[in-house]
C-alpha cells in the first residue's frame, strides 16, 4: 500500500522513521557479565524525518548507566549509521534493516558487537539489546 500512496502524486514515502520522533521514557532491566540484574530508568528522544534519525537513549540505576546515541540513514528498508557509547567512550557502526516501527540493528566496533531490537506500536515502544560483552543485556519498555 505504501508503494501504490508514493506512486500517486503528493504522496511521498513516509520512511521508516516517521513516527518515532519525540521524547520517551520508561524503565526495565540491564544484565551484567557476573549475572547480576539492575532495574534501570531510561529517556530517549528522536530527532526523526522520513529518512535520517538521530537518537540519544541514557539509562541509569542505583549503580549502572549507560548512554548511547546514533546517527542513522536509511535507504528503502536498509539503515546504517553510527553509535557512541558516551559514558564509556566507545563507538562504531551500526547496520540493519526497518520500517514501519520495527528495527533491527547489529552495532559493531573491535571486540564489541550488539544486536538491537526496536519495536513500535503507537505510543509504546520496547528496546532489546543483546551484546558479547561485560554488559550483557537490556529490556527495556518506553512510551510518550
Amino acid at each position: 500500500m505504501s508503494a501504490l500512496l508514493a506512486a500517486l502524486p503528493g504522496h511521498a514515502d513516509p520512511g521508516p522513521f516517521t513516527g518515532l520522533a519525540g521524547t520517551w521514557s520508561g524503565g526495565g532491566t540491564v544484565a551484567l557479565e557476573d549475572g547480576s540484574t539492575e532495574r534501570i530508568r531510561c529517556r530517549a528522544n528522536y530527532g526523526a524525518s522520513s529518512t535520517r534519525m538521530n537518537l540519544v537513549l541514557t539509562c541509569a540505576s542505583d549503580a549502572y548507566k549507560f548512554g548511547l546515541q546514533a546517527d542513522l540513514a536509511a535507504e528503502g528498508s536498509a539503515i546504517s549509521g553510527s553509535w557512541t557509547e558516551t559514558s564509556r567512550g566507545v563507538s562504531g557502526i551500526l547496520q540493519g534493516r526497518g520500517g514501519g516501527g520495527n528495527f533491527q540493528l547489529v552495532a559493531t566496533t573491535a571486540g564489541f558487537n550488539a544486536n538491537i531490537a526496536i519495536a513500535t506500536r503507537g505510543n509504546k515502544q520496547s528496546v532489546s539489546i543483546r551484546a558479547d560483552s561485560q554488559f550483557r543485556a537490556a529490556n527495556i519498555s518506553l512510551s510518550r
